[in-house]
């Protein structure tokens, strides 16, 4: 019977088996894994030895948590179905920096269908477009033309593909042929909301769809959320167009702010339930108001601008050897 370690020739494939065995955004695994690496760490699942920064308690949970779930036969068969999509770590020349900003919280691999050398470009070029599912008329015209016109002006968008809002961020991109990328909570081979099952099919085409998790994993409330800290990371501002007073999208403007990217939203009626929560975003200083893409091009370029040096002059005045003052 092959063990874990069998499979995990090199980072790579230890990278791999640790997405298929363990939970995102699982800071404990995380700083472990920067540590001591993807190889080392699979063996320590199926060691007796202590592990580096945990306690004999602390070590007991974190490996019943892994070995639960850790059937390398499974495991094994599962690795050999994977062969139909790019897999990405932190080695390779396309794996996006800026997720390295989230440390311990970074994800182990992605999995992308399409063009992964979008993950190159600066965070600058690339912005998060994000809101309601229920998105109204009114914050579909405004994500539309925020779109369109970053698109034009050759920024990437990024999205999670999701009904409302996110799905015309992704569909102003393809109709302008410009570069988008779908961020999903689930593999890249079950797409979702299966009614955008097109959508992301031409997403994955003329732009990359990208997961954390592995194909075959179905979304879940928790992984909708473990999403957000990518679709932040990911860009250099994240922009909410519209969101409920409860909307999930105003998780992904926190993990933003808390990685110092820019946070923007639109603002909307007061009458409106579908800008509650971009309303309170402007009002407690969270975001910055939104109205059309130069507003987004502006607040990037300030952000990236080279900041001047400034001499300050001290209220001392020089003295000569004589003791004359100048």
């Amino acid at each position: 019977m092959p063990t874990l370690s069998n499979l995990t020739k090199d980072e790579r494939t230890a990278r791999q088996v640790l997405s298929l065995i363990g939970t995102p955004n699982d800071a404990t695994t995380g700083a472990l894994l920067e540590r001591v690496g993807g190889v080392e760490l699979i063996a320590l699942i199926e060691r007796t030895t202590a592990i580096p920064g945990m306690d004999r308690v602390e070590a007991a949970i974190w490996r019943d948590r892994l070995q639960s779930r850790a059937n390398p036969d499974q495991v094994a068969s599962r690795l050999l179905t994977e062969n139909d999509y790019r897999v990405l770590v932190p080695e390779d020349s396309e794996w996006p920096a800026a997720l390295n900003d989230l440390r311990e919280r970074a994800p182990y691999a992605l999995w992308a269908a399409g063009r992964a050398e979008l993950l190159i470009a600066q965070p600058s070029q690339l912005i998060t477009i994000t809101g309601a599912r229920a998105a109204t008329a009114y914050g579909v015209h405004v994500a539309e033309d925020i779109s369109s016109e970053l698109v034009r002006n050759g920024k990437t968008l990024v999205a999670g593909a999701a009904y409302g809002i996110e799905g015309s961020a992704h569909r102003s991109a393809l109709i302008e042929s410009g570069n988008t990328i779908a961020v999903l909570a689930s593999g890249v081979d079950r797409p979702y909301p299966a009614g955008h099952a097109d959508l992301i099919g031409s997403v994955s085409r003329q732009g990359l769809v990208l997961s954390e998790l592995p194909p075959g994993v179905s979304p879940t409330r928790q992984r909708f959320l473990d999403r957000s800290r990518i679709l932040a990371a990911l860009s250099g501002a994240t922009i909410v167009v519209e969101a409920g007073s409860r909307s999930g999208t105003l998780h992904t403007a926190r993990e933003a702010g808390h990685l110092g990217r820019i946070v923007g939203a639109v603002p909307g009626p007061v009458t409106s339930a579908a800008s509650t929560g971009t309303n309170h975003l402007l009002q407690d200083g969270s975001a910055r108001v939104v109205t059309n893409a130069s507003d987004v091009t502006r607040m990037l370029d300030t952000a990236n601008a080279p900041k001047r040096s400034v001499i300050h002059l001290g209220a001392s005045r020089a003295v000569l050897p004589n003791n004359r003052a100048l």
